[in-house]
């Protein structure tokens, strides 16, 4: 099993400590660094290698969002998992706008905080139950008016990998996919592997605003 090094950054020591002490009982994952600000942890993401960002939202200096942005600018980066006491819509879209790979509550148990990790550092989405119906009632709101001309790049999906990307904006994931369609989890992955290298987007989160704003999902 692959070590996953996770970066903390949260303004209040306390809360630090008992993600540490989360994570020390999970087997593969292993806490490299802390920070108290955005700041901070862009330096340590120079300075250390690792694999997922855990973001708090309100910082001093620089707030999580604004520090997810920079990290997800980067050609080599971790993966950020915004982890926030706030179940707010505009930092949950705060965040996926900034490239974030997941948003959590603290209130979410310890086991599906360390799931969460795994999942990210897998490279797939995950998002606060609580949050998920008004994220994807959010994006259903940005569905194109009739006749609005797609973006050129969905002509280049096949029919199988428009189906693979409407499901991924419904929210499912590769193994729900697979069992959908009846297809092996691996071809699911290559499917979305094609699907993000020929509309040029980062992650799924990125396919799934794709996806609605370009009329491949039913909003009915």
């Amino acid at each position: 099993m692959d070590l996953i090094r996770v970066l903390l950054a949260d303004d209040q020591q306390l809360v630090r400590t008992g993600v540490r002490l989360v994570l020390r009982r999970e087997q593969g994952i292993e806490v490299v660094g802390e920070a108290a600000d955005g700041e901070e942890i862009l330096e340590l993401v120079e300075q250390v290698p690792a694999d997922v960002v855990v973001m708090d939202v309100r910082m001093p200096r620089m707030d999580g969002i604004e520090a997810t942005r920079r990290i997800c600018e980067r050609a080599a980066r971790p993966r950020v998992l915004v982890l926030t006491t706030f179940d707010l819509d505009e930092y949950v879209f705060g965040a996926i706008k900034a490239g974030a790979s997941g948003f959590l509550l603290k209130d979410s148990g310890p086991r599906f905080f360390a799931e969460a990790i795994r999942v990210v550092h897998d490279g797939e989405v995950i998002i606060a139950p609580s949050t998920t119906k008004r994220l994807i009632s959010h994006f259903m709101q940005r569905v194109p008016e009739p006749g609005k001309t797609p973006d050129q790049r969905a002509a280049l999906l096949s029919r199988r990998e428009r189906e693979v990307l409407a499901a991924i904006a419904t929210g499912l994931s590769n193994t729900e996919i697979a069992a959908r369609m009846y297809l092996s989890e691996g071809t699911v992955r290559t499917h979305v592997s094609h699907i993000l290298a020929k509309l040029g987007l980062r992650d799924r989160v990125q396919a799934v605003v794709f996806a609605f704003e370009n009329g491949l999902v039913d909003a009915t």
